[in-house]
C-alpha cells in the first residue's frame, strides 16, 4: 500500500542523489521532461526473508520525471540483483530483477493533495522525491512469496534429504509397508530360511 513520502521518512535526503530526486529543475509546466539514469547503492536489503535486492548491491534508475496538473509522474525501471533460497531445495541462488515503475507525486496543496488520505497518493516534500519507499513496495510485490533457484526444482528427497537435482532421476528408496515389517523381519531370521539359503549354496 502506497505510504506518504514526508519529512519522517528515514534517510531523506535534501540533494539530487540516491533515491532522492531533485523536481525544482523540472518547473512546473505541464508536459516539461527530465529523464534519469544513475546507479544506487542500497544501504540496507529491499524484499522478503527469502528473497531480495541485498544491502550493497548497485540498483539502476531509468526514469523519466513529468510535470502533469497535479504533481510530478515518475515512470520508468529499476532493476538489480536479487539473490534468495529455494523454498523447495533450501539452495541460495541469484538472479536479476526489472521492475516498472508508475506513481505520481502530488504537489502541496494541490486538488489532489488536499482530497487524499495521507496513505492513499505519495507527496512532494520540500521539491523532492524519495524514490525508496516507492522501490521497497513495488520490489514486494514482484518477488515471489515461496521463490525456486529454477522453474522445475525438484526439492529434496523426503527419505534422506538429499537434493534431487544431485541425486538423480533414478534415486529412490525400498519403502516397506510398515504392517509387514514384522514379517519380513521373521521371514529373514526363521530358520527355513537359512535352510534354503543353505542349499542353494
Amino acid at each position: 500500500m502506497p505510504a506518504a513520502t514526508g519529512s519522517g521518512s528515514r534517510r531523506r535526503s535534501t540533494t539530487d542523489a540516491g533515491f532522492a530526486l531533485d523536481t525544482r529543475s523540472l518547473g512546473r509546466a505541464a508536459g516539461s521532461r527530465r529523464e534519469i539514469q544513475r546507479t544506487v547503492t542500497l544501504p540496507d536489503k529491499i524484499g522478503l526473508d527469502l528473497i531480495n535486492i541485498p544491502a550493497g548491491a548497485e540498483v539502476g534508475l531509468d526514469l523519466t520525471l513529468q510535470s502533469v496538473s497535479e504533481g510530478v509522474l515518475v515512470t520508468g525501471t529499476v532493476s538489480g540483483p536479487i539473490a534468495g533460497e529455494c523454498s523447495r531445495c533450501l539452495e541460495q541462488f541469484t538472479d536479476h530483477l526489472e521492475v516498472e515503475l508508475t506513481e505520481l507525486f502530488a504537489y502541496p496543496n494541490s486538488a489532489t493533495e488536499q482530497t487524499t488520505e495521507e496513505d492513499e497518493i505519495r507527496r512532494l516534500v520540500d521539491d523532492l522525491i524519495d524514490l525508496e519507499p516507492v522501490l521497497a513496495d513495488a520490489v514486494g510485490l514482484e518477488l515471489p512469496l515461496q521463490p525456486l533457484c529454477e522453474p522445475d526444482c525438484a526439492g529434496l528427497c523426503p527419505e534422506c534429504g538429499v537434493r534431487m537435482a544431485i541425486a538423480g532421476s533414478d534415486h529412490s528408496h525400498e519403502i516397506l509397508d510398515p504392517r509387514w515389517a514384522g514379517l519380513a523381519n521373521f521371514a529373514a531370521d526363521s530358520p527355513a530360511s537359512a535352510s534354503g539359503d543353505a542349499t542353494a549354496r
